[in-house]
């Protein structure tokens, strides 16, 4: 009788809701991603679950704010998501 499911090939979708040690390669759930300043476009570098406020070094403005999990964005702040060197660019909206 087969299976409902492969359990050798699961979809990236189902390896995304699992818990990151329960996976068939277990991988992180954080990542480092590069936040530009609406206000003097400079780059800086944040942690995904940063805990602390971010600031912009060039401007004093927070970049982004600790929640109880994900660091979340302020408004108007552009998001450059690099995952082994390969960036994905995407407007973080309010």
């Amino acid at each position: 009788m087969p299976l409902a499911r492969d359990l050798l090939h699961p979809t990236f979708r189902e390896e995304k809701r699992k818990c990151k040690l329960k996976r068939l390669v277990p991988s992180p759930n954080s990542f480092f991603m590069d936040v530009r300043c609406s206000g003097c476009l400079k780059i800086q570098i944040v942690f995904s679950h940063a805990q602390t406020a971010v600031v912009c070094p060039g401007c004093d403005r927070v970049l982004c704010q600790p929640t109880g999990g994900r660091a979340r964005l302020a408004d108007g702040n552009l998001l450059q998501s690099c995952f082994f060197n390969s960036c994905i660019y995407r407007m973080q909206l309010p």
